[in-house]
């Protein structure tokens, strides 16, 4: 299993949201072809095919709570997953 699909499963498990790095998640978006755009501290994502658009800053080296579970909620509703999931 890769670090990628542990990141992915450990956002869609929801039970560590306050532990969730702030550059891996970062790098699952990537991974799952969302594009960057860095606007001062705000991390800005967007997909095509993706209304919603995913704003991200850190707080220390974690992510913000809150935000993995918009993002947790994003990967879900579009089925961004894959299949196993």
């Amino acid at each position: 299993m890769s670090k990628s699909d542990k990141m992915l499963e450990k956002v869609l498990r929801g039970t560590s949201d306050t532990n969730i790095n702030f550059e891996d998640l970062c790098q699952l978006l990537h991974g799952l072809g969302f594009q960057e755009r860095i606007r001062g501290s705000h991390y800005i994502y967007t997909k095509d095919g993706v209304m919603e658009i995913i704003n991200l800053q850190a707080k220390g080296s974690t992510a913000k709570p809150y935000q993995v579970k918009q993002v947790r909620n994003l990967i879900l509703k579009h089925k961004l997953a894959g299949e196993n999931d």
